[in-house]
């Protein structure tokens, strides 16, 4: 798989031969590029409902309007066996976008462009051959923004509990492990953490090929969209 800096390097040698892999549309405004995962973790700090960004994360893109900062889509390791949902695939083929968020003041239309642009970077640039991503439905999320960019809907994952160690956030196990190097509940209360499991529902589960021709190895069947509600989201 490319690195994190191969992908900007890329990226930069493209924008100076005129690659284009900026929106000239009606959104032309809005530039997507590499940016620092420290840069990354504050946005999502300041304006994401998790405020985290996530363990494992190895591509960051920043989503800008002029000089302004307006956004930011991350892609990282998922779940452990999520490269299994394609027959034969190993785990450097696959990438989760692990989240997205794009200020509320860009104009109509910017969640598509941005994926169509993220999309694109990965497939001219990396070696990854497929992209997961997952809406959660308990904060009203159901991926409509996915559909929209020709995401594939896969049902809903299994849920996965979450540590709760009294700080106002439920942390993913990855967290714990890159963190403190275990994700044991009992080696965690030996250095005076109390921690607390806490069942998560199920996420809706999407799909995107970079590869076509992966399209017959996909391990799971294919569904309909779930219905949307009043609002929707992302990672």
């Amino acid at each position: 798989m490319t690195s994190a800096g191969g992908v900007t390097d890329a990226w930069l040698a493209s924008q100076r031969a005129g690659g284009g892999a900026t929106p000239t549309s009606a959104l032309q405004a809005l530039r997507v590029a590499p940016v620092t995962h420290r840069v990354a973790k504050e946005l999502l700090r300041q304006g994401h409902y998790l405020g985290t960004l996530p363990a494992g994360t190895r591509l960051s893109f920043g989503v800008f309007a002029g000089q302004s900062l307006a956004g930011v889509v991350t892609l990282g390791v998922g779940p452990p066996n999520g490269h299994r949902l394609i027959h034969g695939a190993g785990p450097d083929e696959c990438l989760t976008m692990t989240r997205f968020l794009l200020s509320d003041r860009l104009p109509r239309n910017s969640e598509s462009r941005v994926l169509s642009v993220v999309l694109r970077a990965l497939r001219r640039n990396t070696s990854v051959r497929f992209v997961l991503t997952y809406a959660d439905p308990a904060v009203g999320h159901t991926g409509v923004i996915y559909r929209a960019a020709g995401f594939l809907y896969l049902g809903l994952s299994q849920g996965v509990a979450r540590y709760d160690i009294g700080d106002g956030r439920r942390h993913h196990s990855r967290t714990f492990s890159h963190v403190f190097g275990t994700r044991s509940r009992r080696h965690l209360e030996e250095r005076g953490l109390t921690v607390r499991l806490v069942d998560q529902a199920p996420k809706h589960r999407y799909l995107y090929l970079l590869d076509a021709s992966l399209q017959e190895r996909i391990a799971v069947p294919i569904l309909q969209f779930p219905k949307t509600g009043e609002c929707d989201g992302s990672p």
